[in-house]
């Protein structure tokens, strides 16, 4: 145990070394090593085997030639420039993006021989932290790899821009313009929370800010230290090292530098922010830095553990040599600048600065919103409100009108009653505050490791613990608690755990609709992330009902074109679409997608994901030329401005490759499909749901091909996965076990399809209900096995009452429904019955006709299934018609995929009239437009020709293309 301590400590001091100018190292070698040769002896080691490692990280001591050996060195599309920065990871440099488009990025790249598991667990953190984010002040991730010699390396956003210190000073911002630029960098680390990251390193040189059309934006750059609250990526857990600190002396809080803290939270970086304010205010750090170098590390350590540093007023009116320099870079006179940080500025920086962080602020938007308190001439939550304080704040809010009342006793007293009022409204606020803040350390709190007896804690358990806490503790602020409800409502969302997000958005409207109202904002969002849920779980009607509720009252309270009424605008629309109202909700969401791209651009998140549910649609309508069309427009401008690796690209790579699939593109589609998994794995890893989901996307697309063993191998991989992270009764692993069971059937499997389906139903109909689409659609699968091991007459019984719960629940005309009736038709047709059948194969084309149309895959499906109906009713002529027709309208469409679907049904149907010989011509024309030999032998309908050598030379041929299309029913 004492080597692996030593070792750590060496590894703590050679980091600390390189990131120290040259100059700095001997010096500080000499410092920490001082009474102890052997680690130095050991750190000085370790330094000379860096220095040989790599010719990008020469010696720790000065290199004129660095630059000039890294003129040329070229890590795939990117060539380096220059050296910005070394640290103790390894460097970053300017580098020239060269393909797919050209431009400046920085790349960051560990440094040779640093491979160890902490080191390399840090870069994948900082690189999964960037993934998740996506705020104007955070600096983008586009991409990561490794290097031919096997070094990992980050390339992101270059920022041009200059600590956020120097640009205030350079420019001479006032103290309000510097305050407002630092109010932007606290929404940035605000929204590093709300992902759940920790940055733990702030400081100005990791905020740089950037000229936008001549208005300063910040930057927040290198998350190198940052920490997950909840684990991001495979083996990461939430427990940190105990007895190291990672941190810049200077901006670390006291428990970065506490050896015996068991804990980092928030509430670290609130600090470090405390600090950039502290320096923007004063020019100079609340604890002198030079200590740092003349003191032992613990002797400095133990002084910001145990001091409180000077209020910023003290700082600048004691040190009179600096003040006049300090006071011209704010423009400002030096007395000026004391008064005017006396009082709250005071109190709003040592409050971010307060040692206890109980009583810091809660998170950065508390400090942000506190100093907007100051800017607006509002009483600060920082600063005990005495009556004085009080009456100084209203009467500058209120200049004229206390002139005016001045002399009138009326106004003195209304005056006394509303200061008692704001007195009552700033001591709830504080009340308010605190109580988020005890919330918030327990939620995100790292255990002290004794209590958790070996075991991880996994993301599900803190959310799970976290809404037991917000239901008991925060009973007596109804509109906090509804508001976090609604936030652990969309977390649980983002987990595909559905019907948990159901139950706290149902909790969170309750509470906001007695809190707040009915019709305000925040009762309304609720409204509209529980509709999106219900949709999710099947019940589409109620979502239905509930968004258009919403959305009557934001288009009358906020306006058409308000943010809120675009976001349920867009939830309707993909209700719609689920629920097969294809034409309506192609209206609204292309009227959602004009006022998103005026209103937020066309290169907003948003404005893309309302392009990406338009082309859901029009893939689910069969417009898939238009689908794949607005897909591929969304993935370039994503690609472009978010970086090929970030999360919505993935998403939208998987929606693409849907509809190739759907195209009858397979080979395509295989290809895109695997080029997302294997970036899926390397950035989320195995097992994550997204990974999991394409590993099954795989399996049905190897299926479409005829691969039956790889996509049978690809099924039972994602179903491992799924069981194991997600669990037997998840949504999504029923799925996975529903398109195993039809490949088992389509392999001539029955027996063993016919057990994976029941155990699906039987799940369905416990987990989501006897009427849920997901559950109907398992008993229709379910009646089709049965059909092909001949059981008929179960078949059929089942059917009927798929049927008959369909209509009732969902409508006779949603595809769920005439899916069902299709399924019947073929049951009858098989047992004889072709005149019922015919009957319900016509009101399944006329509905389809009316829903969709009759160039649509669905129509073409129920049409083929009534022509091979009226063979078997020895009306050939009349299929005959059908078909031609049919294979027009597939040919119009440009689905090779269902033209060959068509041309196999017409082969049956031709087979089925006595027409062997127009059988095997219409056969030969299925494979070559893509039909499966597979398919073809586990067809029933095929038996009477397998014996026939002219089938058997189409089956080969059809092997021998190797790219057939699915069959219809």
């Amino acid at each position: 145990m004492e080597k692996v301590g030593q070792w750590q400590k060496v590894k703590e001091i050679v980091a600390s070394v390189l990131e120290r100018s040259p100059a700095e190292r001997r010096a500080y070698l000499d410092q920490v090593c001082s009474h102890d040769s052997e680690l130095r002896a050991e750190v000085e080691s370790l330094l000379s085997a860096y220095s040989h490692s790599d010719a990008l990280f020469e010696s720790f001591l000065p290199d004129s030639s660095a630059d000039t050996q890294t003129q040329a060195q070229v890590i795939g599309p990117y060539r380096l420039l220059k050296e910005l920065g070394v640290g103790g990871m390894g460097q970053v440099w300017l580098a020239e993006q060269t393909e797919p488009i050209r431009r400046p990025v920085a790349l960051k790249l560990i440094r040779a021989g640093m491979y160890d598991s902490a080191t390399v667990q840090r870069f994948k953190a900082e690189r999964q932290s960037l993934a998740i984010m996506d705020h104007p002040a955070i600096a983008k991730v586009f991409n990561a790899g490794t290097t031919a010699a096997g070094q990992p390396y980050l390339v992101m956003e270059y920022v041009n821009g200059r600590p956020i210190t120097d640009y205030c000073d350079s420019k001479k911002l006032t103290i309000r313009e510097r305050l407002q630029l630092f109010m932007a960098v606290c929404e940035g680390v605000q929204h590093a929370h709300q992902k759940a990251i920790i940055h733990r390193d702030l400081k100005p040189s990791n905020v740089l800010v950037v000229e936008v059309d001549g208005k300063p934006m910040p930057r927040i750059i290198d998350f190198g230290l940052a920490k997950a609250a909840a684990p991001l990526i495979p083996g990461q857990t939430l427990f940190t090292q105990v007895g190291t600190f990672l941190g810049t002396p200077g901006y670390m809080s006291p428990e970065q530098a506490d050896p015996a803290a068991r804990d980092v939270d928030t509430r670290t970086d609130v600090y470090s922010l405390g600090v950039i304010l502290y320096e923007l205010l004063t020019g100079v750090l609340p604890f002198d830095t030079a200590d740092w170098k003349k003191q032992r590390p613990e002797e400095y350590l133990r002084k910001l553990r145990e001091e409180d540093p000077p209020r910023p007023s003290t700082k600048v009116s004691t040190n009179r040599e600096t003040s006049t320099s300090k006071a011209e870079a704010r423009s400002i006179e030096p007395e000026q600048l004391t008064s005017l940080l006396r009082g709250d500025l005071d109190w709003i920086t040592m409050k971010a600065l307060e040692r206890e962080r109980e009583r810091r602020y809660a998170t950065p938007s508390a400090l942000a919103a506190d100093i907007e308190n100051y800017l607006c001439s509002r009483p600060v939550i920082a600063r005990p409100a005495s009556l004085g304080y009080r009456t100084r704040k209203y009467v500058r809010r209120h200049t004229a009108a206390v002139a005016v009342a001045s002399g009138a006793l009326v106004l003195l007293l209304a005056f006394a009653v509303m200061q008692a009022v704001e007195l009552r409204r700033i001591r709830r606020e504080r009340d308010r505050a605190d109580r988020i803040t005890e919330f918030m350390t327990d939620m995100f709190k790292v255990s002290d490791p004794s209590e958790a007896k070996g075991n991880t804690i996994t993301a599900r358990e803190i959310l799970d613990k976290s809404s037991q806490q917000i239901e008991e503790g925060l009973k007596t602020e109804p509109q906090v608690q509804g508001q976090l409800i609604h936030v652990m409502g969309r977390t649980y969302e983002g987990l595909g755990l559905h019907a948990r997000a159901q139950t706290l958005f149902e909790r969170a409207l309750d509470i906001q609709q007695q809190a707040v109202g009915p019709e305000n904002p925040a009762t309304l969002k609720t409204m509209r992330e529980l509709g999106w849920t219900l949709t999710e779980i099947g019940r589409h009607s109620e979502a239905e009902k509930l968004l258009r509720q919403a959305l009557e009252i934001q288009r009358r309270r906020l306006g058409p074109k308000h943010l809120d009424t675009l976001a349920t605008m867009n939830a309707l629309g993909w209700t719609l679409t689920r629920e097969g109202r294809f034409a309506e909700a192609e209206v609204l969401l292309a009227n959602t997608l004009d006022f998103d791209r005026h209103v937020l651009g066309p290169e907003d998140p948003e404005t893309l994901r309302v392009m990406g549910n338009l082309a859901i649609n029009a893939s689910e309508e069969g417009h898939l030329a238009q689908a794949e069309n607005l897909q591929r427009q969304v993935l370039e401008i994503q690609r472009r401005v978010l970086g090929s690796e970030h999360p919505s690209v993935l998403v939208s790579m998987n929606n693409l490759a849907g509809t190739l699939t759907d195209e009858g593109r397979y080979s395509e589609a295989e290809t895109l499909y695997r080029e997302l998994h294997e970036l899926q794995s390397r950035i989320l890893g195995p097992n994550h749901t997204a990974t999991l989901m394409t590993t099954r996307n795989l399996g049905v697309t190897l299926e479409y091909e005829g691969k039956f063993a790889e996509a049978e191998k690809s099924y039972r991989t994602a179903l491992a996965g799924q069981r194991a992270v997600l669990g037997n009764e998840h949504r999504n692993t029923l799925a996975c076990m529903t398109d195993l069971g039809i490949l088992l059937r389509e392999e001539g499997r029955f027996r063993e399809s016919e057990v994976f389906l029941r155990q699906v139903f039987e799940t369905d109909r416990h987990v989501l209900g006897a009427e849920n689409p997901d559950t109907l659609d398992t008993m229709a699968n379910l009646g089709a096995t049965l059909r092909q091991e001949s059981r008929y007459a179960e078949s059929e019984k089942l059917l009927r009452e798929n049927v008959e719960i369909s209509s009732k629940a969902l409508g006779p005309k949603n595809p769920t429904t005439l899916e069902a009736l299709s399924n019947l038709a073929a049951t009858l047709r098989s047992q004889g019955k072709c005149v019922e059948a015919e009957k319900l194969y016509r009101e399944c084309v006329e509905a389809q006709n009316e829903l969709v149309g009759q160039q649509n895959p669905a129509t073409l499906e129920a049409t083929d299934g009534l022509g091979v109906t009226l063979s078997c009713e020895k009306r050939f002529s009349e299929a005959e018609l059908l078909f031609r027709d049919a294979i027009e309208s597939a040919t119009k469409m440009g689905q090779r995929a269902m033209i060959a679907n068509v041309w196999y049904g017409f082969a049956t149907a031709a087979l089925l009239a006595g027409h062997r010989q127009d059988a095997l011509q219409y056969l030969r024309q299925a494979v070559e437009n893509g039909y499966s030999a597979e398919y073809v032998h586990s067809d029933l309908d095929m038996i009477p020709l397998r014996s026939d050598p002219r089938f058997q030379s189409v089956m080969a041929e059809a092997k021998k293309r190797n790219a057939p299309a699915r069959k219809a029913e």
